[in-house]
């Protein structure tokens, strides 16, 4: 036996006894007690069947969204659905494990087409419900030994009852011939198809929706054709997105791991409510919200990445004139604007980035981090605090008002009239600054998480853009406000230090 084969049936056998260890059998329960559990069980109490039968996989109550995906699959007989749920929300054990074997619980003929990103992947991803047939006590218990000695292979097996057929499929194999005697799949699962080489290759990602299209959904046929399609989304294009433009009318269930307004988990029975915000400080914001949000990094078209220049600040009593501009946003919910407050200086011509907050915050939480930022400067620094008039209302003066009063503290926030450009063409002001060498970003803020945002949401403009411009919005204001200082320098004289060692050396 190959090496490979021996540490997978390893694997395989380790997952048995584990399956074996976490559902044991009441030596006592009677006739009828038996007969109402299999009843509750075939009646489709799914809460139920996942503690009951699963609890090696139940280490936590089962979330609405767990339920709601069962039921609408049970429900409907032709469904197309793409699960898009966050990391860690128990898509592949839900799809490829429970669905399979509620459906053949309640009574259904399952023929599982399991399809993985290779081969070996969708063996591995199959054994996880072949096991539960050979080794769940309560599964046997309550429904009857279903393997079949001597024809239980790797990757293809069919249960004792023979109405059960499960069989693996690596992405982009043939699926002609797939039958068992009269029988074609019923449901097909392609569990996260993505690999590495897929994202970065739009052309192959194109050749696998076809094959999707054209040779796996063809494979089954009469009146019960299901696919579910389970992946989280961290990559700017995937084989699911892709499918999701080109079929409008199937399903999308979106469940995002957490509100990165609140940190609220979507999963409360799993995480507690500062499980994500520790992920967010150590793996990065961006790493946290591509894997946990469906938020994934943009690659730059018009602002790009080799652009930032990282680069040591001068002293900030050096700096001509400091700048620190709010674009306001009331909401404070996942799906709202961000507060904005992005701090910028002048030194001899050239604009530097010195820190920022770019959160869906309510205001109160921005307001609390310019008085935090104000404190810790030295006496000799003033930052002129600016925000757009337009934005002036009661709640925004008794925000200001009672965050000034509780830290004893005058931020002298100034209004200022909002720009008559439209937002993307003053944005792309920017760029010539960027493409020119002018503007630099505080090297110690290269891992700062509001900094990343900053950057995010910067990259993601360009024509018809649909994301987030909060922070490039108050960048454009707060650089056009150093702009002016910089104009009235150079009309008064020498606009460096620099520029004046060069006027000396002509004399």
């Amino acid at each position: 036996m190959k090496l490979r084969d021996k540490i997978a049936l390893k694997k395989y056998r380790e997952k048995l006894n584990l399956i074996k260890s976490g559902a044991t059998v009441n030596p006592f329960e009677t006739p009828e007690e038996r007969a109402a559990i299999i009843d509750r069980m075939r009646g489709g109490d799914i809460q139920f069947i996942i503690t009951f039968l699963f609890p090696h996989y139940a280490d936590a109550p089962p979330a609405w969204f767990h339920i709601a995906l069962i039921k609408a699959v049970i429900k409907h007989k032709t469904i197309r659905r793409l699960v898009r749920w966050g990391r860690g929300l128990a898509k592949s054990v839900v799809c490829d494990v429970f669905i399979p074997i509620i459906l053949w619980i309640t009574g259904e003929d399952v023929y599982l087409l399991l399809i993985g990103n290779n081969e070996k992947k969708a063996k591995q991803l199959l054994s996880d419900v072949q096991a539960e047939f050979e080794a769940n006590p309560r599964l046997i218990h309550y429904f009857g030994e279903q393997r079949l000695t001597g024809d239980w292979a790797d990757g293809d097996f069919e249960t004792k009852d023979g109405r059960f057929i499960g069989q693996a499929l690596g992405m982009g194999q043939d699926v002609r011939g797939l039958r068992k005697k009269s029988r074609r799949p019923n449901l097909v699962i392609a569990d996260d198809l993505e690999d590495k080489d897929t994202v970065k290759n739009p052309k192959r990602q194109d050749e696998y929706v076809e094959w999707i299209e054209n040779s796996v959904l063809k494979t089954m046929d009469g009146g019960t054709r299901r696919y579910l399609h389970p992946n989280n989304d961290p990559w700017p294009r995937s084989i699911q997105n892709v499918l999701e433009k080109r079929h409008p009318n199937w399903q999308l269930d979106v469940v995002k791991a957490y509100d990165k307004a609140t940190y609220k988990p979507a999963w409360p029975g799993k995480y507690d409510k500062n499980y994500y915000r520790i992920q967010e400080e150590e793996d990065g914001i961006l790493s946290a919200h591509a894997e946990y949000l469906h938020e994934p990094h943009v690659e730059g078209k018009v602002f790009k990445n080799e652009q930032i220049q990282w680069k040591k600040l001068p002293k900030l009593n050096h700096l001509k004139v400091i700048v620190g501009h709010w674009d306001v946003a009331y909401a404070g919910t996942d799906t709202s604007d961000y507060n904005a407050v992005r701090v910028w200086g002048l030194y001899e011509g050239e604009f530097y980035y010195i820190d920022g907050f770019v959160k869906q915050s309510k205001m109160k939480e921005a307001v609390k981090w310019m008085v935090d930022f104000d404190k810790q400067l030295p006496e000799s620094v003033t930052v002129h605090w600016r925000f757009e008039r337009q934005f002036w209302n009661d709640e925004v003066k008794r925000t200001i008002q009672e965050t000034e009063d509780e830290n004893n503290c005058k931020l002298a926030l100034t209004k200022v009239d909002t720009p008559k450009k439209k937002k993307y063409d003053r944005i792309i002001r920017l760029q010539p600054y960027y493409q020119n060498g002018r503007i630099y970003y505080n090297d110690k803020k290269q891992g700062h998480n509001y900094t990343q945002i900053g950057l995010q949401q910067l990259f993601g403009i360009e024509p018809g853009y649909k994301t987030n411009d909060d922070a490039p919005d108050a960048d454009e204001q707060a650089i056009g406000y150093l702009e002016k200082h910089n104009r009235r320098a150079i009309q008064g004289g020498p606009r460096t230090g620099k520029m004046r060692k060069n006027k000396k050396r002509r004399a």
